[in-house]
């Protein structure tokens, strides 16, 4: 039985997140629209999403026919108005830019059915943007929410549900109870700066960032310290190659500005890896070196 309320979503945005996001929907048995300005990235993402259901059947996760049938559950769509005629919940997953998120939303607005604007849910995937903020200028900021995804979507269980200063009691009903569905624990939180996630791990790293940067110890065993020691799966240095160092630099930024405290501050080693372009895992240099 589907969710009673939300039968059929529109994913804006294909990169990591939006096809991870893609992915458990449509697994779940949701029709999932994906839409993205590129038709490069939205082919990645398909051979991505295949991949990773191939790989699920291949570990017995999941049986070799639901490949297929969870593939043929995503369309694939570059124009705004048609990926969302239909949509009773729009999840936007583009970068962590307020602005772009802004921009966006205002497409998506100008795009709806008027008759369907009042009942289609409004939801962002952000790791530290204010719902509250991104939700000024919108017609309906009571069907507005924040669905905060973890990476790798398909495997990490849970998701941050941020209700923005309106945001109504019903529109988080309805998400809560999507998130079960697509098998994940839903975690209610309000609109403070970094939510919980990243108001606790982000310092956590800064702080590492600043134990390598004042010559306390190499990173490997900064990194062992925290593995070993306080048994997480993987060391605060090496989390943040994994993250994106621009990713961990925007939001302690986030961090900083929305509380005003320096406790905040973003260690300038960490600023200064991003200027140089070292962005961890994906760029191929970060605390460590990869093969991309």
């Amino acid at each position: 039985m589907h969710n009673q309320y939300i039968h059929s979503i529109t994913i804006v945005g294909a990169g990591t997140m939006g096809n991870g996001i893609a992915h458990v929907c449509a697994m779940a048995g949701f029709p999932v629209k994906l839409m993205d300005i590129s038709e490069e990235q939205l082919r990645m993402a398909l051979q991505t999403i295949e991949k990773n259901l191939n790989r699920m059947a291949e570990k017995k996760k999941i049986k070799p026919i639901e490949v297929g049938s969870s593939l043929a559950r995503i369309q694939t769509y570059t124009d705004t108005k048609q990926a969302i005629s239909d949509a009773d919940m729009i999840l936007e997953v583009v970068p962590e830019q307020l602005s772009l998120k802004k921009q966006i939303w205002s497409q998506i607005e100008q795009g709806i059915d008027p008759k369907r604007l009042k009942k289609t849910i409004f939801a962002t995937n952000t790791s530290s943007i204010s719902i509250s903020e991104l939700a000024e200028g919108i017609t309906h900021p009571e069907n507005m929410i924040g669905m905060h995804f973890f990476n790798p979507v398909p495997i990490m269980s849970l998701v941050e549900i941020i209700l923005g200063n309106k945001t109504s009691e019903q529109t988080f009903k309805k998400v809560e109870s999507l998130t079960r569905k697509l098998g994940k624990t839903p975690i209610r939180v309000h609109d403070f700066p970094g939510f919980v996630s990243n108001r606790i791990l982000m310092p956590m790293i800064n702080e590492a960032i600043y134990a390598l940067y004042e010559g306390v110890a190499k990173k490997e065993a900064i990194d062992q310290v925290i593995t070993l020691g306080m048994a997480h799966p993987m060391g605060p240095l090496r989390l943040a190659d994994f993250i994106g160092l621009d990713v961990c630099l925007n939001i302690m930024n986030v961090l900083h500005k929305g509380f005003q405290d320096d406790k905040y501050t973003p260690c300038p080693l960490l600023r200064e890896m991003v200027d140089k372009g070292h962005l961890g895992n994906k760029t191929g240099q970060g605390f460590y070196i990869y093969e991309v």
